[in-house]
């Protein structure tokens, strides 16, 4: 009787102070014999699922899986090129400066900087920018890799 898909058995035993049948739920085979030789009320009620995380509406997780199923494409990550110009300009600062030196700069964790020259991060242009001011080289637009410094005279702000 322990499995919530068996039924469950209601004994009427004894009154309540209102006078009526009061219910017992029997656990074992030995108290419904036992209620029903003494003539009491049995009753039983079958659970469905109780007890049970799994869900009766196959329909909910067929939806939950088209869900998943519609992405809208891959999600953009850093290019190597960047990592590879990080770790470039962060080992050539004298001292050489480690991930987690550069990390404690910028207030950002360890674990993002070894993400981004690892091209598994996905772009955040503020972080991005915090690196640039940190490292002196840019890391975004076209040439990734390059001093940071005043524009020249025919660059435009583009």
């Amino acid at each position: 009787m322990s499995d919530w898909d068996t039924s469950t058995i209601r004994i009427g035993v004894g009154s309540r102070s209102g006078g009526g049948p009061r219910e017992k739920v029997a656990r074992t085979q030995s108290e419904i014999n036992a209620a029903r030789r003494a003539g009491a009320v049995v009753s039983t009620d079958k659970k469905f699922s109780g007890g049970s995380n799994k869900s009766n509406n196959p329909e909910g997780q067929h939806l939950t899986k088209v869900d998943r199923e519609d992405d809208v494409g891959k999600i953009a990550k850093v290019s190597t090129d960047v990592g590879k110009a990080m770790a470039a300009a962060r080992q050539a600062k004298e001292p050489k400066m480690t991930q987690k030196d550069l990390a404690t700069k910028i207030n950002e964790k360890p674990s993002v900087i070894n993400d981004y020259e690892n091209g598994k991060a996905q772009p955040s242009q503020p972080v991005l920018a915090k690196l640039e001011r940190a490292l002196g080289v840019k890391l975004r637009g076209k040439d990734i890799g390059s001093p940071l410094g005043p524009k020249k005279n025919g660059e435009s702000s583009k």
